[in-house]
């Protein structure tokens, strides 16, 4: 089993699609590695050689922002926005939704389960 940037990626799945198993590389991103290592895409990941394996992990470090230092930058640009006060520090902070989306009906998955209101009823 290959381990790149602290991920298992899985051993019978194409270069490209495995790579997509480590946070901050997409599909985009998997391709560029291949064709900058000159990797076919066509390839499993158990035919790889150790030293392909080695020149990906190298590459990904090199010039990729991956798994627990990209979580770690996010969380500090949300906390960020927080300190400062700004609306969607504020949004953030009140766990409501920070990008303009209406409220009123929607937002159950941000705002959590509806909470009965006393004297509602007609």
């Amino acid at each position: 089993m290959a381990r790149i940037a602290g991920v298992n990626i899985p051993t019978h799945k194409r270069v490209p699609i495995a790579l997509t198993y480590i946070t901050g590389i997409g599909p985009s991103s998997a391709r560029d590695i291949c064709e900058a290592l000159s990797v076919d895409q066509a390839r499993r990941v158990n035919e790889l050689s150790d030293s392909e394996v080695m020149a990906i992990r190298e590459h990904i470090d090199a010039n990729y922002t991956v798994e627990g230092d990209l979580r770690r930058e996010r969380q500090m640009n949300v906390k960020r926005l927080m300190d400062l006060g700004c609306y969607r520090g504020l949004r953030h902070r009140r766990n409501l939704p920070v990008h303009g989306q209406r409220t009123h009906t929607n937002a159950r998955t941000r705002k959590g389960p509806a909470k009965a209101i006393a004297g509602k009823k007609k």
